[in-house]
Parts: C-alpha cells; structure tokens; sequence
C-alpha cells in the first residue's frame, strides 16, 4: 500500500514530506510532487508533515482522488526517468499559499507552464 500525492500539492509544491523520507521516493515535476509506488516503504512519514495534507495512503484515498494513485505512478516513472528524484526540502513554489485554497484537478498538472520540460 504505497502513498499518493493528491490535488492539494497542485501548484504548491511543499517539499516537508521528502525531507521525512527514508528512501527518497518523491519525485518533482514542475508544479507538482509524486510517490513512486514501487519505491515506498509504506512508512507514514510524510503524511503528517505535508501543510496542505495532500499525502494519503493507496487504500484510504477518498473516492474522488483515486485516480491520484495512477497518476503518481505514471508521473514517478516518467520523472524518474529524466533523473527528477527529490531529496532534500526546497522552498514552495512563489503562489503556494494562495494555491492552497484553490479549488485544482490534475489538469493544472498538464497545463503549468514548461510541463513538456
């Protein structure tokens, strides 16, 4: 049961969560952070330290978001694979405060400028 990264880190980009983790399965994306699926330990530690509470596990997703756990692990993958693992914490994106309380959905993933990069 590995953990997902929802819609609440969509353009905020709190990095708290992969400071926590012990074996560095976070991975970045312009606006976004996912858990690569087949790397987490299933620790809980980073759950409790995301500001935006973002992070869930795979089996207590709520219905709405349960699409989050493909998405995570399609992005994990491209993003491994272009070297964007994510160890060490870093400021939040400039607006994340005030994306914080904004209504998002995965397409503010695909439409963030520079999501091709």
């Amino acid at each position: 049961m590995p953990y997902v990264v929802t819609e609440a880190c969509i353009n905020c980009k709190h990095t708290d969560c992969v400071e926590v983790c012990p074996v560095d399965c976070f991975y970045e994306g312009p606006n976004f952070l996912v858990i690569h699926p087949d790397e987490c330990i299933d620790c809980n530690a980073c759950v409790p330290v995301c500001p935006v509470e973002a992070i869930y596990a795979d089996d207590e997703l709520p219905e709405e978001m349960a699409h989050y756990s493909e998405w995570n692990a399609y992005l994990a993958e491209q993003w491994s694979a272009l070297g964007k693992n994510i160890t060490d914490k870093a400021d939040p994106l400039p607006d994340a405060e005030e994306w914080a309380t904004k209504e998002k959905t995965e397409q503010d993933i695909l439409t963030w400028e520079g999501a091709g990069e």
